[in-house]
């Protein structure tokens, strides 16, 4: 038998062609869905009847079916070899813009876009000239053959520890490709992550490297973005030896969004900043202002020092929601951190609202993931802007 683990977007897709064992946690009996597929729990598999397993990526490694798994592979392995010219992108924070801007500028030469931005691979053009797919790190741990052609490489920090166990484990699942591109090959990447690869390396430390090195005429985005655009315009010099603009291209909801209430104040919905370094990004971009910081949710297992000796030097407040509000409160402390325990993002807008004025900047860039509280970080942005919008 041919087995799927998880009953989610990747796995689903795969399933339509039929034919397969579905394993699942919420199954609890035996069934069938519409395709044929028979659905099982997860305790009926057995590794000794199975040729081949393919995983939805957000199930551990820790996870019983996992363990017992003998032929396990990605879907970026299961379709390997019917891609297209593959663009890979990853990194911590900006990957999915990197993906979206290089998508825009090859949209008009056959090129299809998915991966972990929302489109399983199953769904994608396979007479597309060019796959630009975004990864992540739980969809790279499990990926055993498969390997881009141009691989771009955002910096990496500390994210999704709980998951891998160790920032170790991260970057290694990150940087696995790696090890499996050729000569023929390129890859993008920090300096400070240079990994013996037989691809042909381009490393960078800041925008500052990339613009010369590729030299670049225009920047059309500032900070962070900017980086995302030279990685995006990067690929397509590679590809066609010249610079095109990114006309017509716009930034992502929840990533950094200002807007104003009634009274003309400043609000930026940065929900997408799941972690420690886009909050960074969005306190640096902000940090000639007063701040308003709404921070806090599930902390993933991530050390949030560095984030609060930074912010030691900011005029700003915090209000703290989530399930780990106890960490952020002993953070704030040690660290001397005006603060206050909101608990839900509804109060946490309220009581900005009464020390908000045009000086100052009201910030949702909670560092954190959104799933104590609400569905994903959209439906956490979207809540926001409501509650701001009813002052």
């Amino acid at each position: 038998m041919k087995s799927l683990f998880g009953y989610g977007l990747t796995t689903k897709a795969i399933a339509k062609s039929g034919g397969w064992h579905i394993f699942d946690d919420s199954f609890k009996e035996a069934s069938f869905d519409k395709y044929g597929n028979k659905l099982l729990p997860s305790k009926e598999f057995n590794p000794e009847k199975s040729i081949l397993e393919i995983t939805s990526p957000g199930i551990p490694p820790t996870h019983l079916l996992i363990k017992k798994a003998k032929n396990l592979i990605s879907e970026f392995d299961y379709f390997y070899e019917y891609a297209p010219f593959q663009i890979w992108i990853t990194g911590t924070n900006g990957k999915t813009t990197t993906t979206q801007m290089t998508y825009h500028l090859l949209k008009t030469y056959n090129a299809d876009i998915g991966g972990n931005i929302g489109i399983p691979l199953a769904n994608m053009n396979k007479n597309a000239d060019f796959w630009i797919v975004e990864t992540s790190s739980f969809q790279l741990y499990y990926t055993k053959y498969a390997k881009p052609n141009i691989f771009l490489i955002l910096p990496l920090r500390e994210d999704h520890i709980s998951w891998h166990g160790s920032f170790e484990e991260y970057v290694k699942a990150k940087l696995s490709p790696l090890k499996r591109m050729t000569e023929r090959d390129v890859v993008i990447m920090p300096k400070n992550l240079d990994t013996k690869t037989q691809a042909f390396k381009i490393l960078y430390e800041n925008e500052r490297d990339l613009i010369k090195y590729f030299g670049f005429e225009t920047k059309e985005f500032q900070m962070p973005f900017l980086l995302d655009e030279l990685l995006a315009k990067a690929v397509y010099k590679i590809l066609f030896l010249k610079e095109k603009n990114l006309s017509g291209f716009k930034i992502d909801p929840h990533k950094l969004e200002e807007f104003k209430d009634s009274k003309g104040r400043i609000w930026v919905d940065d929900s997408k900043a799941t972690n420690i370094d886009a909050t960074l990004n969005a306190l640096k971009r902000y940090k000639d202002k007063k701040i308003l910081l709404i921070l806090g949710g599930d902390g993933k297992g991530q050390n949030f020092e560095n984030l609060f000796k930074y912010m030691k030097n900011l005029d700003i407040i915090l209000f703290i929601i989530g399930k780990d509000t106890s960490v952020f409160k002993k953070f704030a402390e040690q660290f001397n951190i005006k603060h206050r325990i909101s608990g839900e993002l509804k109060n946490a807008v309220n009581e900005i609202s009464k020390l908000h004025d045009n000086k100052s900047v009201a910030l949702l860039s909670p560092a954190c993931a959104s799933f104590d509280q609400f569905s994903g970080y959209k439906q956490r942005g979207e809540i926001f802007k409501k509650f701001v919008i009813k002052i």
